[in-house]
């Protein structure tokens, strides 16, 4: 993987995130779990570039997220639909998702998981985090949509990109 400035990034990633996918990863070299994701986003914020990504509190990626500082997001391309659909769909609570998918975890310097087959990574220092509150829905039918039917509102993250890898 070749280190580049956040500031260099030319990716789309209103398409890249929405289309691709991406992975949230969080943990260490002991013990690791990730998620896909295709809700979030990227911009510039406290003077920072930052990530911003949602993660239901019943996910188990949500455990090692809370206790983190840091954690990955990694984009695998359109071919890795099938790795997104067991990270999406399955608990690793239950599986073992570097087993079931192929994956190939490889640790940064600061010993926050990505994976091989990942052709972008961002490492990202947790700056923020909210609960999603219902009262503060300006269109309610949002709210109606998403959360009073398909479980618990989301955590917000709000992240710096500290580093980022092609």
């Amino acid at each position: 993987m070749e280190r580049i400035e956040p500031n260099k990034l030319t990716e789309i990633f209103f398409e890249t995130i929405s289309k691709e996918w991406m992975l949230i990863a969080a943990g260490d070299k002991d013990k690791f779990n990730m998620m896909t994701a295709n809700w979030g986003g990227i911009g510039y914020l406290w003077n920072k570039p930052v990530v911003y990504v949602f993660v239901r509190p019943e996910r188990y990626t949500f455990e090692f997220t809370e206790k983190q500082d840091y954690f990955t997001i990694s984009f695998l391309g359109n071919e890795n639909k099938e790795i997104h659909a067991v990270c999406g769909s399955k608990s690793g609570r239950n599986i073992d998702k570097v087993a079931e998918t192929g994956l190939i975890p490889h640790f940064t310097e600061l010993g926050n998981v990505t994976f091989e087959q990942s052709r972008l990574t961002l490492e990202c220092k947790k700056l923020y985090s909210d609960v999603i509150k219902e009262e503060n829905f300006i269109d309610q039918d949002i709210f109606e949509k998403w959360y009073t039917i398909k479980g618990n509102p989301h955590i917000m993250y709000v992240a710096e990109i500290v580093n980022a890898w092609i």
